[in-house]
C-alpha cells in the first residue's frame, strides 16, 4: 500500500498531471512540454525525472533531442490501483444522480 501511496504523491502535483495530458498524445520533447505548460525547460525536466523514476514516463534519445512517452502499462497499473481504492460507485468519474438524491433526503 506504500507503494500505491507514494505514487499518488507524485500525481499530486498538477503540472505532473499536465505532462501525463500532454503525453497521452504523443511523445515530446522538453522543450515542446516546457512551450505547450508555460514553465521553464529546468522545471519540465525535474518533473519529468520525478515521473521517469516512477517509471511511468520513458525517453528515448533521438539524434541531439529526448522524446518523452508514457509508460502506458505503468498508468493502467495505476487506474487499476485506484479502482480499487474508490468504491463510491461512480460511473465514469460521475456519480449517479441516484445516489445523489438520496443522500440530499437523508
Amino acid at each position: 500500500m506504500k507503494k500505491a501511496a507514494e505514487l499518488f504523491k507524485i500525481l499530486s502535483v498538477d503540472k505532473r498531471i499536465e505532462i501525463v495530458e500532454l503525453l497521452k498524445k504523443e511523445a515530446m520533447s522538453v522543450n515542446v512540454l516546457a512551450d505547450a505548460l508555460g514553465i521553464t525547460q529546468s522545471a519540465v525536466s525535474q518533473h519529468l525525472r520525478v515521473l521517469k523514476g516512477a517509471g511511468l514516463v520513458n525517453d528515448e534519445r533521438q539524434g541531439y533531442w529526448i522524446y518523452y512517452s508514457l509508460n502506458r502499462d505503468a498508468l493502467e497499473k495505476c487506474r487499476q490501483r485506484l479502482n480499487r481504492i474508490c468504491t463510491c460507485g461512480c460511473l465514469g468519474g460521475q456519480v449517479s444522480m441516484k445516489r445523489i438524491q438520496n443522500s440530499k433526503t437523508r
